[in-house]
C-alpha cells in the first residue's frame, strides 16, 4: 500500500511538473521578458540576490571540471529542441505554402457542401450562369475574369525512392494566368491551345521524375509534351497544368471541378455570394481563395503541431530526468563547497537560486544548440505530403524566429524543472553532514 501511495505521489508530482512546463512554453514573449527582468532586478538590487549571484559564479566556474555530466544536460535538451522545432517547422511550412496560394481578390466556386475540388462538380451549362453573376470583375475586353478548371489526380514516380505518388493535373483556360499573377514561367513556354502540352511547377519538378522540359509523359494513354516550367511560391508549384479543353476529353470528363473568378472591388465577394444564393439553379458555395486554401491546411497543421508537442513532451520528460540525475550528482560532488557557503552565511534561497541558474545556463546552451541545428538542417528543406485533394503538395520546412523562440522556452522550462529538486536538496543539506561527507 505504501509503495502505491509513493508511486501515486511521484506520478502526481511528475504530472504537475509537465503541466508547469507546458504552461511555461505557452507564455508570450513579454511574460518571459517580465520574469527575466524581475529575476535580474532581484539579483542586482538585493543582498540575497547578490549572494545567489556570487554562489552561481562559483558553480559556473567549476563547470569545465564537470563537463561530462553537464554535457548530458546540454545534449539531451538540444535533442528535444531540435526535434520539436523540426516537427513544428514542417507544419509551419505546409501552412505557409497554402496560405500564400490564395488571395482576397479572387474567389473559388465549388459544388455546395464540397470541401475540396476533388469532390466538386460544376456542369458546363452552369459556367455561363456563374460568369454572369454580380461581383465578378471584367477584363479589358469586357468579359468576366473567370476560369473554369478541371482537377485530375495522376501518378508519377518520386525521385526519392521511385514509388508512385499522386500529383494534381489541372486543366485551365488562358484567364488562369490573370487570376494568378504570382505564377511566372522560368523555363520554356506556355502550353498551346488545343495541344497536348503541359507546363509543370518547379516544386513538382524537384520531387518527381521525368518532368524536365522537352520530355514526354504518357497520361490517359496519350503522349503529352512538357513545354515549360513555372514558379509561384505556393501550392500550385506542386501541379501540372494543361489546356482544360484538351484535358477534359482525355479523361472523359464532361464537367469542371471549380470556377475561380476575380472579384469586383472590396464588395465583390458579398455581391457574388448574394447572387449565388439568389439563383436556385446554382447550388454552389463560394469562398475567397485565401480562406479556401487556409482551410485546406488546418487539419494537417493541427495534427503535426499536436504530434510535435506530444513527442517533445515525451522527450522532455527524459531530458528532465537526465538533468535531475546530473544535477543531483553535481550537488553531491559539491557537498563540502555548498556546506562551506552555508557556514559563511549563504541562506537557502541564494543556494537554490545558484543551482537553478547553473542548470538554466546549461539548458540555454542546449536550447541554442538544438535550435541552431534545426535551422541549419531543416530550414528550406523540401518535402511533399498528401493534401485535401489527395495529391502531393510540395513545400519547404519553415524554421521561423517564433519557432526558435518556442524551442528556447522549452529548453529553459526543462532546465527549470530539472534543476528544482537538486537545488532544494542543496539548500536543505545539513552543514555538519555535508562537511563529513565531503
Amino acid at each position: 500500500m505504501k509503495r502505491i501511495k509513493n508511486f501515486l505521489k511521484s506520478l502526481g508530482i511528475l504530472l504537475l511538473l509537465v503541466g508547469g512546463l507546458v504552461a511555461w512554453t505557452m507564455l508570450p514573449w513579454y511574460g518571459v521578458l517580465a520574469a527575466v527582468v524581475l529575476l535580474l532586478a532581484w539579483l542586482l538590487l538585493t543582498r540575497s540576490g547578490a549572494l545567489a549571484l556570487a554562489a552561481a559564479r562559483i558553480g559556473i566556474a567549476g563547470l569545465p571540471q564537470r563537463w561530462g555530466a553537464s554535457s548530458v544536460i546540454v545534449i539531451g535538451i538540444a535533442g528535444v529542441v531540435g526535434v520539436l522545432v523540426a516537427m513544428l517547422a514542417m507544419g509551419e511550412g505546409f501552412k505557409a505554402t497554402l496560405d500564400n496560394t490564395g488571395s482576397d481578390a479572387t474567389a473559388i466556386i465549388l459544388r455546395g457542401g464540397s470541401q475540396a475540388e476533388t469532390n466538386s462538380v460544376i456542369t458546363r451549362d452552369q459556367v455561363p450562369l456563374i460568369s454572369a453573376l454580380a461581383g465578378i470583375a471584367r477584363g479589358a475586353d469586357g468579359r468576366p475574369v473567370s476560369s473554369p478548371e478541371l482537377s485530375q489526380v495522376v501518378n508519377l514516380p518520386s525521385k526519392a525512392d521511385g514509388t508512385d505518388a499522386n500529383v494534381q493535373f489541372r486543366g485551365v483556360n488562358p484567364t488562369a494566368w490573370e487570376l494568378r499573377p504570382q505564377l511566372k514561367l522560368v523555363e520554356g513556354r506556355r502550353f498551346g491551345a488545343g495541344m497536348r502540352e503541359i507546363i509543370v511547377g518547379r516544386g513538382a519538378q524537384r520531387q518527381f521524375a521525368g518532368l524536365e522540359v522537352g520530355r514526354q509523359l504518357k497520361l490517359a494513354n496519350q503522349a503529352w509534351t512538357i513545354v515549360g516550367t513555372f514558379e509561384s511560391g505556393d501550392s500550385h508549384e506542386s501541379e501540372l497544368w494543361a489546356d482544360a479543353d484538351v484535358l477534359g476529353p482525355a479523361y472523359q470528363r464532361q464537367a469542371f471541378q471549380s470556377v475561380t473568378v476575380k472579384l469586383a472591388g472590396k464588395d465583390g465577394f458579398k455581391q457574388l455570394k448574394a447572387a449565388l444564393a439568389a439563383d436556385p439553379r446554382l447550388k454552389l458555395d463560394v469562398s475567397t481563395t485565401r480562406d479556401y486554401y487556409a482551410k485546406q491546411s488546418e487539419g494537417l497543421t493541427k495534427v503535426i503541431k499536436a504530434l510535435g508537442i506530444v513527442i517533445g513532451a515525451i522527450m522532455a520528460i527524459g531530458a528532465v530526468f537526465g538533468a535531475l540525475n546530473s544535477m543531483y550528482a553535481a550537488v553531491a560532488g559539491r557537498a563540502r563547497e555548498i556546506a562551506t557557503m552555508r557556514a559563511l552565511g549563504f541562506r537557502g534561497l541564494p543556494v537554490v537560486t545558484a543551482v537553478m541558474l547553473e542548470t538554466m545556463l546549461l539548458a540555454l546552451l542546449g536550447g541554442l544548440l538544438g535550435a541552431g541545428v534545426a535551422w541549419l538542417v531543416f530550414n528550406g528543406y523540401t518535402v511533399s505530403t498528401l493534401g485535401n485533394n489527395f495529391s502531393q503538395v510540395v513545400f519547404q520546412f519553415k524554421v521561423s524566429p517564433e519557432l526558435l523562440w518556442t524551442g528556447l522556452k522549452w529548453a529553459l522550462g526543462i532546465g527549470l524543472v530539472g534543476g528544482l529538486f537538486p537545488a532544494l536538496r542543496a539548500a536543505r543539506l545539513p552543514v555538519t553532514e555535508a562537511l563529513r561527507a565531503g
